[in-house]
């Protein structure tokens, strides 16, 4: 067991039975999913759930769905209080960080906040927060270029919590970093999820120990199989891997211990299947 207390409450984010076709081809079928409120008493605990799948498995269309930037064909997904995803609910945070090189880092900022709804007064004053808390107190005049591929980034996560203080997707965030970068934007990650009780990450990823380090939750995209072991069209997710329960989930340093390794081993041989 874990050796702590946790409950998981009330449902923040939810799927159910969606479906999707791109030129004919089923892409996800009958798809189900659920993310519930982590509670920790004493403590703001955010979830963190990966997102993992073979390439070609439709990870990147779910994403799509996930953050209202596409419908499903079918089904439904919706927040907690039951309203549908749509773009700007849900904050996205692609691989490019894309940021306006024009403008400061303060004034990304603040532009994202009045395009989140709101007025400039709240969005200045949230941006300087969110600056401070995010470790970029003294980024906010540099400019985009001025800053290293860390810094974008979490300049990048920020403005999205400005957009949406409670949802946000990532999309493969741990590409292309060197060791020293990995341990830094892993250490953020869980620095953020904790920054709010509500904060759900969804990080879509290729990643599968990174993943391990920072999720509290995993879930595996696959696809079904017939009697005879061939693939059915279509993808949902085959595995829910919970990480809390073995005392995975929240542990610095949990990289280096034998039963990191050996979940990332089981994880690898459940890919062999999906």
């Amino acid at each position: 067991m874990a050796g702590f207390y946790y409950e998981k409450l009330e449902v923040l984010l939810k799927a159910e039975g969606v479906c999707l076709e791109l030129g004919g081809r089923p892409i996800l079928r009958d798809l189900e999913l659920e993310l519930r409120n982590i509670y920790r008493p004493g403590l703001k605990q955010g979830q963190v759930v990966g997102l993992l799948g073979p390439s070609g498995m439709g990870k990147t269309q779910l994403f799509r769905l996930l953050s209202g930037l596409s419908l499903p064909d079918s089904g439904t997904i919706v927040t907690g209080d039951g309203t549908h995803v749509r773009a700007g609910k849900v904050g996205v945070v692609a691989q490019s960080y894309p940021l306006f090189a024009h403008r400061s880092v303060s004034s990304n900022l603040q532009m994202a906040g009045v395009l989140g709804g709101h007025s400039r007064e709240e969005a200045e004053k949230k941006s300087r927060s969110i600056l401070e808390r995010f470790g970029l107190k003294n980024e906010g005049e540099k400019y985009p270029s001025q800053l290293s591929g860390g810094e974008r980034q979490r300049v990048a996560i920020a403005q999205q919590f400005l957009c949406s203080e409670h949802f946000l997707l990532m999309d493969e965030p741990f590409s292309g970093l060197d060791p020293l970068a990995l341990d830094a934007i892993c250490e953020f990650i869980l620095e953020a999820a904790c920054l709010d009780e509500l904060i759900s990450l969804i990080v879509v990823t290729h990643d599968i120990e990174a993943a391990v380090r920072v999720c509290d939750t995993l879930w595996l995209l696959g696809r079904e199989r017939d009697a005879s072991g061939n693939a059915i069209p279509g993808a949902n997710i085959r595995h829910v891997v919970d990480l809390i329960e073995p005392g995975l989930a929240w542990k610095k340093g949990i990289e280096d211990t034998p039963e990191f390794f050996a979940k990332v081993k089981e994880i690898k041989k459940l890919f062999a299947t999906l």
